[in-house]
């Protein structure tokens, strides 16, 4: 079966979908993009990514291209037109068609919305081979991190240069200061020398991950805590346990960096115990179904 695309106004094959060359998002990179995961055709976190996706569009001066409550139906059918029942939908925002120039056009055109959807790898049945080895990689990104912009180039040198490494991801780091910030596409954890569990703190430098905020609500409500506080390459160095988090990570401990061991090199306490967490809240009740959570 052809997979299906949203495409300004339309369901169309993917294969024949096509945007516009003077398309300002395929020229120019102006647009915002979110994605959600899909599990058992629910939507996990919805709010979290759609209240993420209206500020990104806000942050650089973008309408929403349909009211809210269109686009969750937007998204709803995309899913049920691909028979997804496990996997991500994705959407993306841009400031639509006109003559190139890098000011925004004087009249400006329809806002472009582009929404795919895809199966994916479902949630882990234990976190036994669910792990991934990291390098640690300049953090040479623009300065507004915190809006999930479509561009995206520093963030795909920095994953080659993992996979070329034999690694799944690239730590960032600032090299002025050497503190962290994250991923090339996930928010880091660590589990520092003295146990404490710590991510870098939000700000213009780091992505406001979906997947971190529905984890600390969820630790929360477990009594358990993290620091938001920076964190160096010297404390990854000696930390007692590392984890990523993100829509298709979920918790994904991190056995070495830079071809070092994390500690013992096997996922540690906390990432177990994250991980059987978040599993309960992936696979809860369908709070985030279509037509429930999607429809609120």
């Amino acid at each position: 079966m052809s997979r299906i695309a949203y495409v300004n106004g339309r369901y169309v094959a993917q294969r024949h979908a096509c945007v516009n060359i003077e398309d300002r998002g395929y020229q120019f990179g102006d647009g915002i993009y979110e994605v959600i995961h899909v599990y058992g055709g629910r939507f996990i976190d919805a709010d979290l990514h759609l209240a993420r996706l209206e500020r990104s569009v806000g942050e650089i001066r973008l309408p929403m291209p349909m009211p809210m409550a269109s686009l969750r139906l937007v998204l709803e059918e995309v899913v049920r037109r691909n028979r997804v029942k496990e996997g991500m939908v994705y959407m993306q925002v841009g400031r639509g068609v006109a003559r190139r120039d890098h000011a925004f056009p004087k009249v400006a055109p329809p806002v472009s919305l582009v929404v795919t959807s895809r199966h994916g790898v479902p949630y882990p049945a234990s976190i036994e081979g669910w792990n991934i080895a990291a390098i640690t990689h300049p953090d040479l990104r623009w300065a507004r991190r915190d809006i999930k912009s479509v561009n995206l180039l520093p963030n795909v040198l920095a994953r080659q240069a993992a996979k070329d490494a034999g690694a799944g991801e690239a730590i960032l780091y600032d090299p002025a200061t050497r503190m962290v910030t994250e991923g090339a596409a996930t928010s880091l954890w660590v589990v520092d020398a003295a146990g404490v569990i710590r991510i870098p703190p939000l700000g213009h430098p780091i992505l406001p991950g979906c997947t971190r905020a529905a984890l600390l609500a969820e630790m929360a409500a477990h009594g358990l805590h993290a620091e938001e506080r920076p964190v160096s390459l010297d404390e990854l160095a000696t930390a007692r346990e590392a984890f990523i988090t993100s829509a298709g990570s979920f918790v994904k401990p991190v056995l070495s960096v830079d071809g070092r061991p994390v500690a013992d090199g096997r996922p540690g306490p906390v990432a177990r115990r994250l991980f059987e967490i978040f599993a309960r809240h992936v696979k809860g009740p369908p709070r985030n179904a279509p037509g429930a959570a999607l429809a609120a």
